[in-house]
């Protein structure tokens, strides 16, 4: 008996959504994580003086800072929405297949458009 090849490269495997949601739910994590001490460095240093809130402002106008700020808004968006369902399968309710495939798509598509909204409003 022949033994099968495994195929370890993560770059061409086709994960089914409900996974890559899982994925991208972890990762929101981290980011919320990584951007925490950053976000408590920038509230504090607002509160110091009015000259500092301006130059916070100021510092937040600039696109790599509004890049970062996109991808937190979307982390917690994600995150949140992602938990939501989550709690919801530890309640076996949405097990099924197309159930699960379709509120995978919605996570997705919600925290998209939150994120896009925060922005663009």
């Amino acid at each position: 008996m022949k033994k099968q090849q495994k195929n370890l490269n993560l770059m061409t495997i086709n994960f089914p959504m409900p996974a890559i949601v899982s994925i991208l739910h972890r990762m929101s994590g981290v980011i919320i994580f990584l951007l925490l001490p950053a976000i408590t460095y920038a509230f504090c240093y607002s509160l110091k003086s009015k000259d500092h809130f301006l130059n916070l402002i100021s510092m937040i106008s600039l696109w790599p800072i509004k890049l970062l700020g996109m991808l937190l808004v979307w982390g917690l968006c994600h995150h949140f929405i992602a938990g939501c369902r989550h709690l919801l399968l530890d309640m076996q309710i949405g097990n099924d297949l197309i159930v699960a495939r379709f509120t995978s798509k919605t996570v997705l598509t919600i925290s998209f458009l939150i994120t896009f909204l925060v922005f663009i409003l």
